[in-house]
C-alpha cells in the first residue's frame, strides 16, 4: 500500500493546517501555552501595600512550600509551611528552635514532635488561612524572611525589607 500524498500516514493537507494553526497561535498564544502552570498549580503572590507584586512563584500541586525567618530576638531558625488544600492555603506545621520570647505549643493546635538536629515541629495544625491572604512585615537583612518552594529559597528580605506584604495563595 503505498502513502502517496500523506506524510506519515496522516494526509498533507490536514498537516498543512495543522501548522497554519500553530502558526496563527502567535507569541502571546504560544507565551501563554508555555508559561501556565501545571494541573493544579497554584501561584503564591507576595504584593505590596499598594497591591503591586514584589515576588511571583509557581507552587507545584501537592507540594508543602515555607515561611522561613530568623527570631528576631533568639536569632535562631524559625518556619512556617503551609499546603494547598482545594485551593485554600493551609497552615500544616511549624518549626520552632525553641520556647523563648513567646514560641512554644498552642493546646489543641497540633502535635509537637522533635526535630533532627534541634528544635521541634508542630504537626498537623491545619488552619486554613482567611481569604488565602497572609499579611507580613517583611524583617530587616538579619531577619531573613525567605520563602521555600520547591527546594529552592527566595529571599524576601532583600526585595521588602521593613515593607507590609500578603502572601496571596492564587490557586
Amino acid at each position: 500500500m503505498s502513502h502517496a500524498g500523506t506524510q506519515g500516514g496522516r494526509p498533507r493537507r490536514a498537516a498543512r493546517h495543522a501548522r497554519r494553526g500553530f502558526a496563527r497561535l502567535g507569541f502571546a498564544g504560544l507565551a501563554a501555552c508555555l508559561l501556565a502552570p501545571p494541573a493544579g498549580a497554584a501561584t503564591l503572590a507576595v504584593e505590596d501595600e499598594d497591591g503591586v507584586v514584589v515576588m511571583s512563584l509557581q507552587i507545584p500541586a501537592g507540594d508543602a512550600w515555607c515561611l522561613v525567618w530568623n527570631h528576631s530576638v533568639t536569632g535562631g531558625r524559625v518556619a512556617d509551611c503551609f499546603v494547598t488544600r482545594a485551593g485554600q492555603m493551609v497552615l500544616d506545621r511549624s518549626y520552632l528552635h525553641d520556647y523563648a520570647a513567646g514560641l512554644g505549643e498552642v493546646p489543641g493546635r497540633g502535635q509537637v514532635r522533635p526535630a533532627a538536629g534541634g528544635g521541634y515541629w508542630i504537626e498537623g495544625i491545619d488552619e486554613p488561612i482567611p481569604g488565602n491572604r497572609l499579611p507580613l512585615r517583611v524583617g530587616r537583612a538579619s531577619t531573613d524572611h525567605r520563602l521555600q518552594v520547591d527546594g529552592t529559597d527566595h529571599d524576601l528580605s532583600a526585595r521588602a525589607a521593613g515593607r507590609r506584604v500578603t502572601l496571596h495563595l492564587i490557586p
